[in-house]
This record gives structure tokens, C-alpha cells and sequence, in this order.
């Protein structure tokens, strides 16, 4: 299956618009690619607690997982608040480390910028990738 790079990107950006962040005003939309073909998308959900706001990448694991999908083979992420792009934090690199490989590719996207990475440049030591290969 081809990734459709531009379809990714445009579900990370329509996702943003969704964006709950009254405090930062910094919206984040992501879109998963799970492996079936499908689409879903998260975006971030701000509290006045802090810890306890939601990553736009977390909300999409958990309605991708929600539905029955556990594996993912490319992942957008869409900040037009930023100039440049952002990656993901490090918990979201954590969380799909566990359902994705170390070679999905991650899009990044700001308002003038883009990159694109992959999840094992971005998380480079995963013990969960270890353990899964012994």
C-alpha cells in the first residue's frame, strides 16, 4: 500500500481545526494510517490542569484502538499555530512506538515548514522494539 502522503497531511490539518486549547492556543491535529488503509484522526484537548491535557497523536491511538486498529504504518501531525513543523513529544513517542514500527514515516507540519521523519529516528532506543525481537 502506497502512502498518500498529501490525503495524511490534510486529515492532520482538518483534525486541528477541532483542537480544544483555550490556554495555549496552540492547536495540534494527527492522523494515523492504520494498516487496513484507514484514516483517524486525533487532535489535543487542553485542561486548566495541565497534566492532565490530551496530545492530538494519544487522541488518535485511542479512537484508532477504540475501533479495533492496532497498527499503524505512517502518522501526520499538523500545528498552524507553528511556523515550523513539530514533532511529537515524547510520550506520543512512546505510545506509538506500541503500535507502530520503527520505520513508519512521521509527517511533520507547520505553517511555512515541513519534515518528515521516521518514529525510530525520533525514538531511536524503544526496549519495546528490543523485547519484541528476542
Amino acid at each position: 500500500m502506497s502512502l498518500d502522503r498529501d490525503r495524511l497531511k490534510a486529515a492532520a490539518r482538518q483534525a486541528a481545526e477541532a483542537s480544544y486549547s483555550p490556554y495555549s492556543r496552540f492547536r495540534v491535529g494527527a492522523a494515523l494510517l492504520a494498516s487496513d488503509g484507514s484514516v483517524i484522526t486525533g487532535t489535543n484537548v487542553e485542561n486548566r490542569s495541565y497534566g492532565l491535557t490530551v496530545c492530538a497523536e494519544r487522541s488518535a491511538v485511542v479512537q484508532a484502538v477504540s475501533r479495533g486498529l492496532r497498527s499503524f504504518t505512517a502518522v501526520a501531525v499538523h500545528c498552524p499555530d507553528s511556523d515550523e513543523p513539530v514533532a511529537p513529544c515524547g510520550a506520543c513517542r512512546q505510545v506509538l512506538s506500541e503500535f507502530a514500527p520503527p520505520e513508519t514515516p512521521v509527517l511533520c507540519v507547520g505553517r511555512s515548514g515541513e519534515l518528515e521523519t521516521t518514529l525510530g529516528a525520533l525514538y531511536p532506543f524503544d526496549s519495546l522494539q528490543e523485547l519484541k525481537g528476542r
